[in-house]
């Protein structure tokens, strides 16, 4: 007669199923480890990713603004020169306009201090010495020049005359086969300093003393 323990045969049954739940357990959670670890793998690679081209973006933004900014600056730059260039030139024509002043009423107080029969043949300043040079027909006429010219505000008194001297001159241009006598004249060379103020000139229309009529 056979006979079959069937509760040891249960037991090793109820072990061995046991035994299998415990390992399939573990090896599901093990899974689920890995799972969860590639998730968290991809999620960080996925956000290093996104990082990285907002990255490259914000470069190429900046790149342009500073080319921009680049550009903006070398147009500040040159209209920096230009407005420079302008100043200087103002500066320029201002000095010019200023220097030019005194020169300008001298030549109109020179000329309305010309009396008859005087002409001039030449004038030049060096530094604020004065020098005019001409021709006259009579003392007097250079006298009368002289003392027109001592009532300028543009000249400090006294107006010295440097030279004067008599010169013959045969006038030319005389018809052939006629004769023409030659001609006195007084070569003349005076000279002046310009006065502190020169350019407070006496206004336009003042005309000096004496006889004043311009050059012959």
């Amino acid at each position: 007669m056979i006979r079959i323990n069937l509760l040891g045969s249960d037991r090793q049954k109820k072990a061995r199923a046991l035994a299998f739940d415990g390992g399939r357990t573990l090896t599901i959670a093990c899974s689920l480890v890995l799972v969860a670890a590639f998730g968290l793998l991809g999620w960080w690679y996925w956000s290093l990713s996104q990082a990285s081209a907002q990255v490259d973006t914000d470069i190429a933004s900046a790149q342009q603004e500073v080319a921009r900014l680049q550009s903006v600056l070398v147009e500040v730059r040159q209209a920096e020169q230009r407005r420079q260039q302008v100043q200087q030139r103002v500066g320029l024509i201002e000095q010019l306009q200023k220097g030019q002043s005194t020169p300008v009423q001298l030549l109109d107080m020179v000329s309305r201090s010309l009396p008859d029969m005087l002409w001039l043949t030449g004038m030049s300043q060096q530094n604020n010495e004065v020098t005019i040079e001409g021709r006259s027909t009579t003392l007097i006429g250079v006298s009368d020049f002289v003392g027109n010219l001592g009532t300028s505000v543009l000249l400090q008194k006294p107006v010295e005359i440097v030279s004067s001297q008599v010169e013959t001159v045969t006038p030319t241009g005389v018809p052939p086969g006629q004769t023409a006598a030659a001609v006195e004249l007084i070569r003349f060379s005076v000279k002046a300093q310009l006065a502190q103020r020169a350019t407070a000139a006496a206004p336009a229309g003042a005309a000096p003393a004496g006889r004043g009529r311009g050059a012959r």
